[in-house]
Protein backbone atom coordinates (compact mmCIF):
# COMPACT_ATOMS: atom_id res chain seq x y z
CA UNK A 1 0.00 0.00 0.00
CA UNK A 2 1.20 3.51 -0.78
CA UNK A 3 0.36 6.63 1.19
CA UNK A 4 -1.66 8.03 -1.71
CA UNK A 5 -4.00 5.03 -1.76
CA UNK A 6 -5.20 5.53 1.82
CA UNK A 7 -8.85 6.44 2.24
CA UNK A 8 -9.59 9.92 3.57
CA UNK A 9 -12.53 11.42 5.41
CA UNK A 10 -14.79 13.63 3.32
CA UNK A 11 -14.45 17.32 4.13
CA UNK A 12 -18.18 17.90 3.65
CA UNK A 13 -19.66 14.55 4.62
CA UNK A 14 -22.15 13.55 7.26
CA UNK A 15 -21.02 12.94 10.82
CA UNK A 16 -20.93 9.19 10.20
CA UNK A 17 -19.07 9.49 6.88
CA UNK A 18 -16.53 11.84 8.46
CA UNK A 19 -15.90 9.65 11.52
CA UNK A 20 -15.82 6.43 9.48
CA UNK A 21 -13.54 8.06 6.92
CA UNK A 22 -11.12 9.22 9.60
CA UNK A 23 -11.05 5.74 11.13
CA UNK A 24 -10.51 4.11 7.73
CA UNK A 25 -7.65 6.53 7.06
CA UNK A 26 -5.99 5.49 10.33
CA UNK A 27 -6.50 1.78 9.56
CA UNK A 28 -4.95 2.31 6.12
CA UNK A 29 -2.04 4.20 7.66
CA UNK A 30 -1.21 1.20 9.83
CA UNK A 31 -1.28 -1.04 6.75
CA UNK A 32 0.90 1.45 4.85
CA UNK A 33 3.47 1.59 7.66
CA UNK A 34 3.73 -2.21 7.58
CA UNK A 35 3.69 -2.66 3.80
CA UNK A 36 6.67 -4.04 1.93
CA UNK A 37 8.46 -5.38 5.00
CA UNK A 38 9.67 -8.90 5.65
CA UNK A 39 8.42 -11.12 8.46
CA UNK A 40 11.65 -10.43 10.33
CA UNK A 41 11.35 -6.66 9.91
CA UNK A 42 7.77 -6.66 11.21
CA UNK A 43 8.97 -8.51 14.31
CA UNK A 44 12.10 -6.45 14.97
CA UNK A 45 12.09 -4.46 18.21
CA UNK A 46 14.30 -1.43 18.76
CA UNK A 47 15.51 -1.38 22.37
CA UNK A 48 14.86 -0.14 24.89
CA UNK A 49 11.30 -0.76 23.65
CA UNK A 50 10.10 -4.27 22.85
CA UNK A 51 7.33 -2.89 20.59
CA UNK A 52 7.17 -4.27 17.04
CA UNK A 53 5.00 -3.56 14.03
CA UNK A 54 3.60 -7.12 14.25
CA UNK A 55 2.71 -6.44 17.88
CA UNK A 56 0.95 -3.23 16.86
CA UNK A 57 -1.13 -5.09 14.28
CA UNK A 58 -2.21 -7.74 16.79
CA UNK A 59 -2.82 -5.17 19.53
CA UNK A 60 -5.01 -3.02 17.28
CA UNK A 61 -6.83 -6.13 16.07
CA UNK A 62 -7.67 -7.00 19.66
CA UNK A 63 -8.63 -3.41 20.50
CA UNK A 64 -10.85 -3.23 17.41
CA UNK A 65 -12.64 -6.48 18.28
CA UNK A 66 -12.63 -5.78 21.99
CA UNK A 67 -14.38 -2.44 21.74
CA UNK A 68 -16.75 -2.84 18.82
CA UNK A 69 -17.60 -6.54 18.88
CA UNK A 70 -17.10 -7.80 22.40
CA UNK A 71 -17.88 -4.71 24.49
CA UNK A 72 -20.23 -2.55 22.43
CA UNK A 73 -22.15 -5.28 20.57
CA UNK A 74 -21.91 -7.95 23.25
CA UNK A 75 -19.94 -10.45 21.17
CA UNK A 76 -21.75 -10.94 17.88
CA UNK A 77 -18.86 -12.89 16.30
CA UNK A 78 -16.14 -15.01 17.89
CA UNK A 79 -12.81 -13.33 16.96
CA UNK A 80 -10.37 -15.77 15.35
CA UNK A 81 -7.60 -14.82 17.76
CA UNK A 82 -9.71 -15.28 20.90
CA UNK A 83 -9.15 -19.04 21.39
CA UNK A 84 -5.36 -18.60 21.42
CA UNK A 85 -5.14 -15.37 23.43
CA UNK A 86 -4.31 -15.15 27.11
CA UNK A 87 -6.77 -12.48 28.19
CA UNK A 88 -5.28 -12.39 31.68
CA UNK A 89 -2.01 -11.09 30.21
CA UNK A 90 -2.43 -7.41 29.22
CA UNK A 91 0.75 -7.63 27.14
CA UNK A 92 -0.20 -10.81 25.28
CA UNK A 93 -0.54 -9.14 21.84
CA UNK A 94 2.81 -7.42 22.21
CA UNK A 95 4.72 -10.48 23.39
CA UNK A 96 3.09 -13.18 21.24
CA UNK A 97 2.60 -11.54 17.83
CA UNK A 98 5.84 -13.11 16.59
CA UNK A 99 4.26 -16.55 16.98
CA UNK A 100 1.87 -15.90 14.08
CA UNK A 101 2.57 -15.46 10.39
CA UNK A 102 1.99 -11.99 9.02
CA UNK A 103 -0.82 -13.32 6.82
CA UNK A 104 -2.58 -14.62 9.94
CA UNK A 105 -2.22 -11.28 11.71
CA UNK A 106 -3.72 -9.42 8.74
CA UNK A 107 -6.52 -12.00 8.40
CA UNK A 108 -7.49 -11.41 12.03
CA UNK A 109 -7.20 -7.65 11.52
CA UNK A 110 -9.40 -7.70 8.40
CA UNK A 111 -11.98 -9.89 10.16
CA UNK A 112 -12.10 -7.52 13.13
CA UNK A 113 -12.49 -4.47 10.86
CA UNK A 114 -15.28 -6.11 8.85
CA UNK A 115 -17.21 -7.01 12.02
CA UNK A 116 -16.64 -3.52 13.43
CA UNK A 117 -17.87 -1.86 10.26
CA UNK A 118 -21.05 -3.97 10.36
CA UNK A 119 -21.65 -3.00 13.98
CA UNK A 120 -21.18 0.69 13.15
CA UNK A 121 -23.60 0.43 10.21
CA UNK A 122 -26.21 -1.32 12.37
CA UNK A 123 -25.92 1.30 15.10
CA UNK A 124 -26.06 4.19 12.64
CA UNK A 125 -29.15 2.76 10.94
CA UNK A 126 -31.01 2.45 14.24
CA UNK A 127 -33.37 4.96 15.75
CA UNK A 128 -30.72 6.44 18.07
CA UNK A 129 -27.97 6.49 15.45
CA UNK A 130 -24.53 7.32 16.76
CA UNK A 131 -26.01 8.19 20.17
CA UNK A 132 -26.89 4.52 20.74
CA UNK A 133 -25.13 3.13 23.80
CA UNK A 134 -23.55 -0.29 23.61
CA UNK A 135 -24.42 -3.51 25.41
CA UNK A 136 -21.66 -3.57 28.05
CA UNK A 137 -22.97 -2.16 31.36
CA UNK A 138 -19.35 -1.82 32.57
CA UNK A 139 -18.48 0.39 29.57
CA UNK A 140 -21.67 2.28 28.62
CA UNK A 141 -20.39 4.24 25.62
CA UNK A 142 -22.13 5.66 22.58
CA UNK A 143 -21.14 4.70 19.05
CA UNK A 144 -20.06 8.32 18.51
CA UNK A 145 -17.68 8.10 21.48
CA UNK A 146 -16.39 4.73 20.32
CA UNK A 147 -15.57 5.94 16.80
CA UNK A 148 -13.68 8.92 18.20
CA UNK A 149 -11.87 6.72 20.71
CA UNK A 150 -10.77 4.31 17.98
CA UNK A 151 -9.49 7.16 15.81
CA UNK A 152 -7.42 8.30 18.82
CA UNK A 153 -6.18 4.76 19.47
CA UNK A 154 -5.03 4.24 15.90
CA UNK A 155 -3.48 7.72 15.63
CA UNK A 156 -1.42 7.18 18.79
CA UNK A 157 -0.18 3.79 17.65
CA UNK A 158 0.43 4.99 14.09
CA UNK A 159 2.91 7.43 15.63
CA UNK A 160 4.68 4.41 17.10
CA UNK A 161 4.48 2.66 13.72
CA UNK A 162 6.05 5.66 12.01
CA UNK A 163 9.02 5.59 14.39
CA UNK A 164 9.45 1.83 14.04
CA UNK A 165 9.28 2.02 10.24
CA UNK A 166 11.85 4.81 10.16
CA UNK A 167 14.18 2.70 12.33
CA UNK A 168 13.77 -0.28 9.97
CA UNK A 169 14.38 1.35 6.61
CA UNK A 170 14.31 5.11 6.98
CA UNK A 171 10.88 5.47 5.38
CA UNK A 172 8.86 8.28 6.92
CA UNK A 173 5.64 10.10 6.23
CA UNK A 174 2.37 11.13 7.80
Amino acid sequence: MEAESRRVAPVDGSELATLQGALDHQRDTLRWKCSGLTEEELRRPFPPSSMTLAGLVLHLTMVEAGWFNLSYAGGVVMPGWLPVADLDDPDWAWTHAQEFATDQLWTWFDEAVAVSDGIVADAAAGEQGLARVGADPEEPVSMRWLLIHMIEEYARHNGHADLLREAIDGRTGD
